[in-house]
């Protein structure tokens, strides 16, 4: 396994990763947001100032409407058939309440601004008649405009009438407030309106960028495991070469030093390049296998197989080293008919059994069976050996993973393929304790028909 320095500088390196590739995505998330609601800002503005602009072009043009219908019943007494002056008391000037024109204030003045009718105006009625409008409507025979009476507001409507006695002067006064009052309604009812639905906008955006962005979170999520997996599966292989290389080395070096002598005298030293170099090739091998089971590259083939005779096979050609190591092995297989790898297969039995005999002490049983369970097929190999540590338990098929009772001489590598080899075959494989003692692997592969 790498040391503590190269653990803690992956460790490193990953949590930089981690924290960088957090603030890209939540950048991403904000902008996102920032767009949903900035877009859905500018298209409530824009509708706000349509709505508000048309509803007051609306109210305008029905107010200068009605000035004008009272302008023309006032024109038509005053310019009529009848030729009856503009100060006979039956002239409807003065305020008018219902129908059409109601809530108008109507009244006459001469080109010099002075009253004709009504003859007297209502207690604060400040700012009638109106001088400004006076003089614009004598240039150009007609002013409207927005003005106030005291403190009320009102659109004025001024215009040129012939009479008996001349040119006289209409203003009507027309009580702005309900209009007024509208408008501020709207507005208030556009700006809360428009507030509620951006903030229901940004939450939609935010709910949605999430959802969006999880591919993007799965993708760096996904990359950055690829990497951490790169980075430890490097470090462990150059681990796990550096002491058969180290040896090989030595062995070398003391060839050298002794390269008069005659072979035997140095035996040992080509012994030692001998064992090494099988320990690379074994290694180098289960490297090559799982870089091409992580790329595809490694295939399974597909073939009517009988789990229960690979197993007993490749059982049976372990007896001569288990007897070495004063270890029995016990074989129990059924007719377990599939379609699988049988090199394949073979390979994940010889692993799970060298893996029990070397956890087997001496006058131990390695024990071997295979059942059919319905549509699965059930590989247990089982052993007498002291078990696995719980906190193991969830790391035994990790590349390179060695528990701390472990037995020299292993790369960590040999779980991690029986895993693929499971996996590949679309079945599962489990680690336990069994009671008392001993560890106990489960192999579940789907059955052939």
């Amino acid at each position: 396994m790498p040391d503590e320095t190269e653990l803690g500088s992956v460790d490193a390196t990953e949590q930089e990763a981690i924290a960088s590739d957090g603030r890209l995505v939540a950048g991403v998330g904000r902008r996102l947001v920032l767009w949903a609601a900035g877009t859905t800002l500018l298209v409530l503005v824009a509708l706000g100032i349509a709505l508000y602009v048309a509803v007051s072009q609306s109210l305008t043009t029905s107010g200068i409407h009605q000035l004008d219908a009272r302008a023309s019943d006032l024109r038509h007494v005053i310019e009529g058939p009848s030729g009856r002056p503009p100060d006979g008391d039956d002239v409807p000037t003065g305020f008018i309440f219902g129908g059409g024109n109601s809530g108008t204030f109507a009244l006459i003045v001469d080109p010099t601004g002075k009253l004709i009718l009504p003859r007297t105006l209502p207690p604060g009625t400040t700012g009638m008649p109106n001088d400004a409008a006076l003089q614009v409507a004598k240039t150009s025979g007609r002013d409207v405009r927005l003005d106030s009476v005291a403190t009320t507001p009102v659109r004025l409507l001024t215009t040129s009438v012939q009479s008996q006695v001349g040119t006289v002067y209409l203003q009507i006064f027309q009580e702005r407030t309900a209009e007024e009052r509208t408008l501020a309604v709207l507005v208030t009812v556009l700006l809360l309106g428009g507030l509620l639905v951006l903030l229901v906008a940004a939450a939609v955006g935010t709910l949605y960028s999430r959802r969006a962005l999880v591919p993007i979170r799965e993708s760096l999520t996904a990359q950055r495991r690829a990497l951490r997996r790169q980075r430890e599966f490097a470090a462990d292989a150059s681990h796990e070469l550096r002491t058969p290389l180290t040896v090989v080395r030595a062995s070398v070096e003391h060839l050298r030093r002794h390269a008069s002598e005659p072979v035997a005298m140095v035996g040992d030293a080509l012994d030692d390049i001998d064992a090494e170099v099988d320990h690379l090739t074994r290694l180098v091998e289960e490297l090559l296998l799982l870089a091409r089971s992580d790329s595809g590259a490694a295939s399974i083939e597909r073939t009517p197989v009988d789990l229960g005779d690979i197993a007993a096979d490749a059982a049976s050609s372990l007896v001569k080293p288990a007897l070495e190591r004063g270890v029995s092995i016990s074989a129990d297989p059924e007719p377990t008919p599939l379609l699988g790898d049988a090199a394949r297969l073979r390979q994940l039995v010889l692993i799970l059994v060298d893996n029990a005999l070397a956890h087997s002490p001496r006058g131990g049983t390695v024990a071997v069976t295979i059942r059919r369970d319905g549509d699965r097929n059930r590989l247990v190999v089982e052993d007498d050996g002291k078990g696995l540590r719980e906190e193991d338990l969830p790391r035994v098929f990790e590349r390179f993973w060695r528990g701390a009772a472990a037995p020299p001489g292993g790369a960590g590598l040999g779980l991690a393929i029986a895993h693929w080899i499971v996996t590949a075959h679309g079945g599962t494989i489990a680690a336990e304790n069994r009671d008392p003692h001993g560890a106990r692997f489960t192999v579940d592969l789907p059955a052939s028909a």
